[in-house]
């Protein structure tokens, strides 16, 4: 389960365009940053995706992806054009095709490899859509099955692309949108599948084009419910609306990081996942937790990229990342990718030992480094700003160096406050126990990634 987010150039501080989103996985589902340059394929070649393989494109753009290690594809990401997409599981009545078949994360890689602008990644998606169907198996360790829905932007516009089965429909955003695990555009959109009301008169899902409405015909009733869906896409909405025409990065991570209004949040309680900041629990309707999270600022010429690369972004720290000729950036620790194993030498699973130890006692641990982490992410922030300012009009190769040295420097910052971090709560007493079967849940899990005992 997921949230994604987008602020136009009418809703944000500086005019630019703003993409956010929590990739909501499996709790041991390690989530990969990947860094592809720009490269050019020969002609009639095919590229492997998660399950099929499809013609590969005559070149491909630079890419940041992030994405579950073991999906081709990804969650979300951005490209050398300033180009993001982030996808969001939603569940219709659309029957699920479990054969092999391009999944959502493969479509937002295809669209993002291929295209200069949004309109261009959603006429690509579509086009896939409609040539090869979505299916297969979108699950870690328990088989997973869903349609999905997308928020694609680029420097300039941004679009919702919501889908069931082969059809869609899509719809331009005017300021600011935001998408969970539901279906959201109604009887208004831009462009859609043909048949797409035809199909649902059929149905007896609706009477007439006049009765007609997209997500209410097609959405699967009880999934729709059951994930906290509309929940968590309320209260996105809330954040970004109440910071209309003032919103920045720091807007988007603070969304990122929400558990809602309830000051005295605990990740123990709840039976649904309703909030934006999501942590898995007990039983079938909290299986998911925020595993990576990333904020897109798709400044022109130079988008800057900040990522967590660690789980529960509320624990996590945003790091940057450049994009547009800048080349390969030096990032720490992706020359060793994770599994679903516990690896103490990756990204995701060293910050693991900070996350799993916070939410042991939450309200008493976290305070003991949120200080110290916003000040240092708000350092980031003024330094990323000065780079762009610096480099924006500099050439590709003049700006290579100093975006590489400047990315490396912020992800070994990261690294090692978050080993003083760890050594400070471990030392913190827990003095409060989080509920009894949160605690098993948590307890499996670890096991299951053989997980070191507290």
């Amino acid at each position: 389960m997921c949230d994604t987010l987008v602020a136009t150039g009418k809703a944000t501080a500086d005019g630019t365009v703003i993409l956010a989103k929590n990739s909501d996985r499996e709790p041991n589902e390690a989530h990969v940053l990947v860094h592809l340059p720009r490269a050019r394929h020969e002609p009639g070649s095919m590229v492997k995706c998660t399950y099929i393989q499809v013609p590969q494109a005559p070149e491909t753009y630079e890419v940041l992806l992030c994405k579950p290690f073991w999906i081709w594809g990804c969650e979300m990401g951005v490209n050398e054009h300033g180009v993001a997409i982030g996808n969001e599981a939603v569940f219709t009545k659309e029957p699920y095709h479990k054969g092999p078949g391009l999944i959502g994360m493969d479509f937002i890689r295809l669209a993002l490899e291929r295209a200069e602008t949004a309109r261009r990644a959603l006429e690509i998606i579509v086009q896939l859509l409609e040539t090869y169907g979505q299916g297969g198996n979108c699950g870690f360790r328990h088989k997973t099955y869903y349609h999905n829905s997308f928020i694609i932007a680029d420097p300039r516009e941004a679009w919702v692309l919501e889908t069931a089965g082969k059809f869609w429909a899509a719809k331009r955003v005017e300021g600011v949108r935001t998408i969970s695990n539901g279906l959201t555009i109604g009887s208004d959109w831009d462009e859609a599948s043909p048949g797409l009301v035809e199909h649902a008169i059929e149905k007896g899902w609706c009477k007439s084009r006049e009765d007609f409405h997209f997500a209410r015909c097609y959405s699967d009733f009880l999934y729709t419910r059951l994930d906290g869906c509309r929940a968590r896409q309320r209260r996105s909405t809330e954040l970004l609306e109440a910071e209309r025409g003032r919103i920045t990065v720091k807007t988007m991570m603070a969304a990122l990081r929400d558990h809602g209004p309830d000051p005295i949040w605990n990740p123990g309680r709840g039976w649904l996942m309703e909030t934006i900041c999501v942590h898995a629990g007990f039983g079938p309707t909290r299986p998911s937790q925020s595993v990576g999270a990333m904020v897109a600022h798709l400044l022109p010429g130079m988008p800057i990229v900040w990522v967590t690369g660690t789980s529960a972004p509320c624990t996590s720290i945003f790091k940057p990342v450049f994009l547009g000729g800048a080349g390969l950036p030096s990032i720490p620790g992706l020359d060793r990718e994770p599994t679903g194993t516990y690896d103490p030498n990756t990204l995701w699973w060293s910050h693991e030992r900070l996350h799993r130890q916070v939410i042991r006692d939450y309200a008493t641990r976290m305070p003991i480094y949120r200080e110290e982490r916003d000040a240092l992410e708000a350092t980031f922030l003024q330094e990323a700003a000065e780079m762009y300012t610096q480099y924006r009009d500099a050439s590709p190769a003049e700006r290579a160096e100093p975006l590489r040295a400047f990315t490396a420097s912020c992800f070994e910052r990261a690294a090692k406050a978050t080993e003083r971090w760890i050594e400070a709560v471990k030392k913190t007493p827990v003095r409060h126990r989080p509920p009894l079967l949160f605690s098993l849940a948590w307890d499996r899990f670890n096991r299951e990634a053989n997980f070191p005992a507290y």
